[in-house]
């Protein structure tokens, strides 16, 4: 009935129209001529509504439909300027938007009145301050990256850019945050899309990642390409490598670019060819067992001369993580780093089921790995960084305490250089030329100005994490322990760390591994990922998963070589008296 109600009303508005301009006189037809060329405007929008079967809604309620859509269109903005308070929006909300917003600018981030924040709900943690605090140090603190096999180690921020791939952000915003990285002495990681001429452009310290595409290290079949990585990783501008494994907002999961999204500058920095879709798979051709990862690491390293190598993922299995310390001690070879990446990371499309339902969170992920190096004996060789959510010194901080070394950014970085949260990385259209390729949307950035504003912000916020430190009494992030941190866990007590969490000694596992941890210690396997031991809690006659390694080409060779276990070098277990059981394991 509204449909036919909406097109009769217009078709009589219209006709009336015509009329009275017939009517008028010449001083003034032209206005309900207008008019007349509107209302048919409508009734052809009306006819079209209504004669269409894709959108019921239009179907039904022609013309008037549409104000659904308009609605709908600008439902973010009216939430973010108009409805949430301080403490809402989501990935992160006002206050952490407008503090990152303000030391970006390099004015003043304080705010007045006190926490809006419901300092009694369960889950609130809070850091623990000093009777005496000390003053902060002018020198902004670093981290040594590499182990006892590096021969090129690495001075690391406590703060640096997280992964994020020209293609994914656009080359002005790919420039802005090198000059900023540049400018304030912190590592500019590059993402799995390319070592490219922009990541070249203002000489920072680059992290080159290398994903399951090995774009700009590839053959044109897709497998790794030893001599054009060599070239490049070699380059001075290149600091260290990182093996991305997977990603806190879609772990396990790969990725396409479509054909028509790739331009000639994302052909020439990935290797592929244009025309075709570019595709990462969901797991690496050249390993599919750490044992064979480690065999990669091994071949990076020597190819990059000594520089610190990586690796990158969201914690899954548990086992798996066991397997990686099983495979480095079974073939004698380390990584000078790991990444541990939370669920709650960023990424630039993804589906909802996967940011949502799919992957360890940074807490829980970053205790894990940090135990398990503990209690494998590993932990003083290698470093652990921590990424996803990380905007100010307090997560700096926290981070610390739950077993990083040092953390990476990525979405703060981009509000730094100007995103506004519009969440339309995936769609090309980002209104202020961040995460896009459009050319007249990325003029938006101006690259010297964002390059000062990605240094200010970085620089304040480290400055902050010092202070903090120095509130609690501290000169340095290596004088942390678990007892700083605390949990309200119910309405009438909180906890710190200690006490919530089994922290292990180091070589706990290699020696007597705790009840909690010797059945999935037990189960970890140098040649294997993933669970594959018996099934113990399902019918009673259950019986054990095959193991079944990756169905590949019997006729491939090209596989990465294997370590010999026989002549690989014995990682003995660290002394008791490195930690404390109280304290940060392994600092």
């Amino acid at each position: 009935m509204m449909r036919i109600v909406v097109i009769l009303f217009l078709f009589v508005l219209a006709a009336g129209f015509v009329l009275t301009a017939l009517l008028a006189g010449t001083s003034g037809n032209w206005v309900w001529w207008i008019l007349v060329a509107l209302t048919v405007v409508l009734l052809a929008v009306g006819i079209r509504d209504v004669t269409q079967k894709r959108h019921a809604i239009l179907r039904n309620f022609p013309i008037l439909g549409h104000a659904r859509y308009l609605f709908e269109f600008i439902r973010p903005e009216i939430q973010q300027y108009f409805i949430e308070r301080n403490t809402d929006g989501t990935p992160y909300n006002r206050d952490t938007r407008s503090m990152i917003y303000a030391r970006a600018k390099g004015v003043d981030s304080h705010k007045a009145f006190g926490t809006e924040l419901q300092v009694n709900e369960v889950g609130h943690e809070y850091l623990l301050h000093s009777s005496a605090p000390v003053a902060p140090v002018t020198d902004q603190h670093r981290v040594r990256i590499g182990s006892s096999q590096c021969t090129q180690p690495y001075e690391m921020s406590l703060l640096n850019i997280s992964s994020m791939s020209f293609g994914s952000l656009s080359a002005n915003a790919v420039l802005a945050m090198n000059k900023g990285a540049a400018m304030g002495d912190f590592v500019h990681e590059t993402g799995e899309g390319g070592l490219t001429k922009y990541h070249l452009e203002h000489g920072a310290d680059l992290f080159w990642e290398i994903g399951s595409g090995y774009f700009g290290c590839r053959t044109p079949e897709g497998r790794f390409d030893a001599e054009t990585f060599a070239q490049k990783a070699n380059l001075p501008q290149v600091k260290g490598i990182t093996i991305k494994m997977s990603q806190g907002a879609k772990p396990g999961l790969g990725g396409v670019l479509p054909a028509a999204k790739v331009t000639a500058e994302i052909s020439e920095a990935r290797q592929v060819p244009m025309g075709q879709d570019c595709i990462s798979p969901a797991s690496h051709p050249e390993f599919s067992t750490p044992r064979e990862l480690m065999g990669f690491v091994a071949q990076l390293r020597e190819l990059a001369q000594g520089k610190p190598i990586g690796i990158k993922f969201c914690v899954g299995s548990r086992t798996d993580v066991m397997a990686i310390c099983k495979g480095m001690i079974e073939t004698g070879v380390l990584v000078d780093f790991i990444t541990v990446d939370g669920a709650e990371g960023g990424t630039g499309a993804a589906p909802l089921e996967y940011e949502d339902h799919v992957g360890t969170p940074l807490t829980e992920g970053l205790m894990l790995v940090h135990n398990v190096l503990v209690g494998a004996g590993l932990r003083t060789e290698i470093r652990l960084a921590a990424a996803g959510k990380v905007a100010n010194g307090s997560d700096i901080v926290k981070r610390m305490i739950q077993g990083a070394d040092f953390t990476f950014a990525a979405r703060s970085m981009m509000m730094a250089t100007g995103c506004i949260q519009a969440q339309k990385c995936h769609t090309n259209h980002c209104p202020v030329g961040v995460a896009t390729q459009n050319k007249r949307l990325q003029r938006a950035i101006d690259v010297e100005d964002k390059g000062h504003r990605v240094y200010n912000y970085h620089r304040l916020t480290v400055s902050e994490a010092a202070q903090i430190m120095a509130s609690m009494g501290l000169q340095g992030p290596d004088q942390l322990n678990t007892r700083m941190l605390r949990r309200r866990v119910n309405l009438q007590s909180t906890r710190s760390y200690a006490s919530l969490f089994h922290w292990l000694e180091p070589g706990e596992l290699l020696n007597d591994a705790p009840p909690s941890w010797k059945e999935d210690w037990e189960e970890a396997d140098a040649d294997h990922f993933g669970e594959h031991a018996a099934i113990r809690y399902g019918k009673p006659h259950s019986v054990a998963l095959k193991r079944v390694d990756r169905v590949s080409d019997p006729h491939d060779d090209t596989k990465a070589p294997r370590i010999d276990a026989k002549n690989s070098i014995k990682i003995e277990p660290l002394p008791h008296d490195v930690t404390r059981p109280e304290g940060k394991p392994g600092s």
